[in-house]
């Protein structure tokens, strides 16, 4: 039976778009946009909260300062996609149906998964218990309740990625009372080049960070962390940024997925399990010629507004086209008025230009506050191609008739 009938009658053609983080949230204004004054389809957004997180700045929310509290229905508004709130908690791509929390079942002709990932904390014994996240505006309100309720103490944070960066540097500069220390595998900045990875250490040691690398927490304990090799560390409070996971529910539902539990892609961003399947974000697992991309959201809105694009294609009969993406830059936050912004080449490699300090805070701004003028544009001018931020601009998409 055609994705359009139904008992005889003509029926809209259903796209369910799974979470309403930047990929999400890209892939339903852009699609919804596109086929609004068509008619015809119907573009149901669902989230487990009507608040829209704000992953970049989860580390500000943390350390007492006020971010914008964002509505995803007010920013659907005008679309004319629908938002359903809640859990998934299960997808069955054969039948293609979705479950939620409340035991509504959601039929789909076309589904975008765009579930993100979370805090990595299952690999660790103790980990779940004993540390805090910054995987939802909760878990970083908890947190900076806690380091407000501290008063003076050691306050550690593991993984010396971007997230454990910002974080420490933020928690250092808000809370001077406190110890800070920064655990990693690898010394921060360790993919930048020398002058933006010293300005890096510079600006950690200027803020009182104690950074120590190549170490491997073996335990969380609740006041302290043992280490590989029999090292005990005391810590009154340990923020966990060491690597992340993605939702079982891919696996569970029969798509094919990585080691790592995200869905496999074709070139188009479909699954090559389910082709009726678009993955986007940190949930998929997506091939370019230098490697797999990496999760983050100036890679996770380019896939969205690629999935919508090929969804309006097929809509129309036409085949999708391949997913082309490279990066252009890190931009890295080391306190309220520093920050550093490493320019990369399409692989993630480092370029020999850097941007350091209030330079560095105003081009950082301008990319952390980029998704809703780009959501903006994309509700304005459906018919012209996508937009999304690249480099403090924006870059106009054309697609390929």
């Amino acid at each position: 039976m055609s994705a359009r009938q139904e008992t005889g009658m003509a029926t809209a053609y259903r796209v369910v778009i799974l979470g309403a983080g930047y990929a999400g949230m890209a892939a339903a204004v852009q699609l919804a946009a596109r086929v609004k004054r068509r008619g015809g389809v119907v573009v149901t957004v669902v989230n487990a909260q009507e608040r829209f997180t704000e992953r970049m700045r989860l580390h500000m929310t943390a350390t007492g300062q006020r971010v914008a509290e964002l509505s995803i229905p007010q920013l659907l508004d005008g679309t004319g996609a629908r938002f359903v709130r809640g859990w998934v908690t299960a997808v069955d791509a054969d039948a293609k149906t979705v479950r939620i929390d409340d035991d509504r079942v959601l039929p789909y002709d076309t589904l975008v998964y765009g579930l993100g990932s979370v805090a990595d904390t299952s690999a660790v014994p103790g980990v779940e218990d004993h540390t805090y996240t910054l995987s939802s505006a909760q878990d970083a309100e908890l947190l900076g309740d806690r380091l407000e309720r501290l008063g003076s103490g050691t306050v550690v944070v593991v993984g010396s990625g971007l997230t454990g960066i910002e974080s420490a540097a933020k928690i250092a500069e808000r809370h001077p009372e406190l110890n800070v220390v920064l655990l990693g595998r690898t010394e921060p900045g360790a993919a930048m080049n020398p002058k933006a990875k010293a300005y890096v250490h510079a600006a950690l040691e200027r803020l009182g960070v104690r950074v120590r690398t190549g170490v491997e927490v073996v335990k969380a304990l609740p006041d302290a962390l043992e280490l590989a090799g029999g090292e005990s560390i005391a810590a009154d409070a340990v923020l966990w940024t060491s690597g992340t996971r993605v939702s079982p529910l891919a696996a569970a539902g029969g798509l094919a997925v990585d080691e790592r539990g995200r869905i496999i892609t074709d070139a188009a961003l479909r699954s090559v399990s389910h082709p009726e399947v678009y993955a986007v974000g940190d949930a998929a697992a997506i091939r370019q010629g230098y490697g797999v991309m990496h999760g983050t959201c100036q890679g996770g809105m380019p896939t969205g507004v690629h999935a919508a694009l090929s969804i309006d294609r097929a809509l129309r009969g036409k085949q999708p086209t391949p997913f082309r993406f490279g990066y252009y830059h890190t931009p890295v936050s080391l306190g309220r008025g520093d920050a550093v912004v490493q320019f990369t080449r399409p692989d993630d490699s480092p370029r020999r230009i850097c941007l350091t300090g209030r330079m560095a805070v105003r081009y950082k701004e301008t990319v952390t506050a980029s998704p809703w003028p780009t959501y903006g544009r994309m509700k304005k001018m459906p018919a012209s191609g996508a937009f999304w931020p690249r480099g403090g601009r924006f870059t106009r998409i054309r697609e390929a008739r």
